[in-house]
């Protein structure tokens, strides 16, 4: 039988929804755990619970087992981005006032902190009933997570960074707490370890996938569809797949342009459109999309081993999920 993983995968994520809805409703004093419940219910991907769910899923046939640790890793993400919007002073995440904005900087630090020792005491639940190692994995994700936040921090002080430089600061800012929910996921369905480090390499190309796709989705997606405006990234300066592809590229003029816009850290919403163009007549745009695709075709080749897993097909409709998304 064909599995609907469409369906699946909705009734999972209003599953998990209603679980994060819960974590903090009853604890006090309300004056650290409302923050802490503003942080997660503000919405969001959910792909990180979502690919613990499924990789135990892929070997299990059940989600059982797993919510817990599935949580944990959601719990642990909206820590990450509390402390790095106070360390960016963001005002705004998903259309909202962040954590510090809403209410102040102590609070949302404390409010982090919680969350953070929050996310072990969930996935202890988990590691009781399964493997302890998975304490490991969640911990090497934290420090890769946290390298990628300096690196990126240190890449902002700098002119001369490099894509491949890049690539790495992605991985571990992004992927790499994707190949944590994968690893955990399939070590509490039980994978044999050559099926581990084949779910490791997968949820490594996409995550690196993932980031570069939403490099792209930032300069070129239809705002209407995207759901907030187009071109942020140009506009704060960021150095991004296609900043820094066609910093390689460009010549003359546009390379000034683009040395500008590293000069200044950014420019307005009205030069925009100057730097898309400069983008389309290096093809970057398209290096990029190319760069996605090289990515998720690694990911579906890194799993060939697991083709006898009772859900194997999930695999390659998630990384499919990845490669089509267009928001």
């Amino acid at each position: 039988m064909v599995k609907n993983y469409n369906v699946l995968f909705d009734e999972q994520l209003k599953i998990v929804e209603e679980k994060l809805e819960k974590i903090f409703s009853d604890k006090t004093p309300n004056s650290l755990y409302e923050p802490c419940k503003y942080s997660i219910i503000g919405g969001g991907k959910r792909l990180r619970p979502l690919a613990v769910l499924f990789s135990n899923y892929v070997f299990s046939n059940t989600f059982q087992n797993s919510y817990n640790a599935a949580l944990a890793f959601e719990i642990l993400h909206n820590f990450t981005l509390v402390h790095d919007d106070i360390m960016d002073n963001s005002h705004k995440r998903r259309n909202r006032l962040t954590v510090h904005k809403a209410y102040d900087v102590n609070t949302a630090i404390l409010a982090g902190d919680t969350l953070y020792a929050y996310s072990f005491e969930l996935l202890l639940k988990d590691a009781y009933n399964t493997d302890f190692t998975i304490c490991n994995d969640f911990t090497t994700a934290i420090i890769e997570v946290c390298e990628g936040q300096a690196l990126d921090k240190e890449f902002e002080l700098r002119h001369d960074v490099t894509v491949d430089e890049y690539i790495t600061m992605i991985y571990k800012k992004t992927a790499a707490l994707l190949v944590g929910c994968f690893t955990v996921g399939a070590k509490i369905g039980k994978a044999n370890q050559e099926q581990i480090e084949a779910i490791k390499d997968y949820a490594k190309y996409l995550g690196l996938a993932f980031q570069i796709q939403d490099d792209y989705l930032d300069t070129f997606s239809d705002e209407n569809i995207f759901g907030k405006k187009v071109g942020l990234d140009i506009v704060e300066g960021k150095k991004t797949f296609l900043l820094l592809k066609a910093l390689e590229l460009a010549q003359g003029v546009d390379k000034e342009q683009l040395n500008l816009l590293l000069k200044n850290k950014g420019t307005t919403f009205e030069n925009v459109n100057n730097y898309q163009n400069i983008y389309k007549k290096y093809n970057v745009d398209r290096l990029a999309l190319d760069k996605v695709e090289e990515y998720i075709k690694l990911a579906n080749n890194s799993i060939e081993k697991l083709k006898s897993a009772p859900n194997f097909d999930f695999l390659i409709w998630f990384s499919n999920l990845v490669l089509q998304r267009d928001k």
